[in-house]
């Protein structure tokens, strides 16, 4: 896809997160990779409601702006994940809800803060890694992504929010919202002993979608 429209898909798709209240405010953060080794980003201070495709923060290779205005602080989040995941393309970082929520939980298992409560939740996400506590921009955040060796396509960051990358911006938005859903249904089912997909399942799943999963066992 040529730039014109991924910019265009990028306020698209943003709109429509912040519409059904995925991302308040001015928070979250959107950015696409494009075909010269530069990425397209949402700017600093930008609501996702109203993005303006001609404003779109363009970086070059180097990670530097290029046009367009200031890109959010969150690039050495985003730059992180495009270095370890060879794969990815896009990365969408949201403030959403049920996700926090979940990122603040005691029991969490930073391996797979989630269990395998439904298919779609491991074919989208497989497992979510839980990061510790940064300041929104903290440069360290970097490292603490880039230790994770790229075996995770969908992180949360403790008291923050989650950040997923996928191999197209509407593949990332649809994990993105799918982690969002599951974190809410771990909520609601929270203290209920509900099952949990088994693990012959959770090998049935990886073997008939071909899914790469983090050596885990919840």
């Amino acid at each position: 896809m040529s730039e014109t429209p991924l910019r265009e898909e990028i306020c698209r798709l943003g709109r429509s997160l912040f519409e059904r209240g995925l991302t308040p405010g001015s928070s979250g953060n959107i950015s696409v990779k494009l075909d010269d080794g530069g990425w397209l980003v949402t700017p600093t201070n930008a609501s996702l409601g109203f993005l303006d495709p001609a404003r779109l923060s363009r970086l070059g290779p180097d990670g530097r702006l290029v046009t367009g205005d200031a890109p959010t602080k969150e690039v050495p989040l985003h730059t992180a994940l495009y270095q370890t995941r060879s794969a990815a393309r896009a990365v969408v970082h949201l403030h959403s809800t049920h996700s926090v929520a979940l990122s603040m939980l005691p029991e969490i298992d930073p391996r797979a803060a989630l269990p395998p409560m439904t298919p779609y939740y491991l074919m989208k996400c497989g497992h979510t890694a839980l990061l510790p506590y940064y300041r929104p921009g903290d440069p360290a955040v970097a490292d603490a992504i880039k230790g994770l060796a790229g075996k995770y396509s969908s992180v949360l960051l403790a008291s923050h929010g989650p950040v997923v990358s996928g191999d197209t911006l509407e593949a990332a938005v649809f994990a993105i919202e799918e982690l969002e859903e599951t974190a809410k249904l771990y909520l609601l089912l929270r203290g209920l002993n509900p099952r949990y997909l088994s693990p012959e399942q959770v090998s049935d799943l990886t073997k008939t979608f071909g899914l790469t999963l983090p050596n885990h066992n919840h």
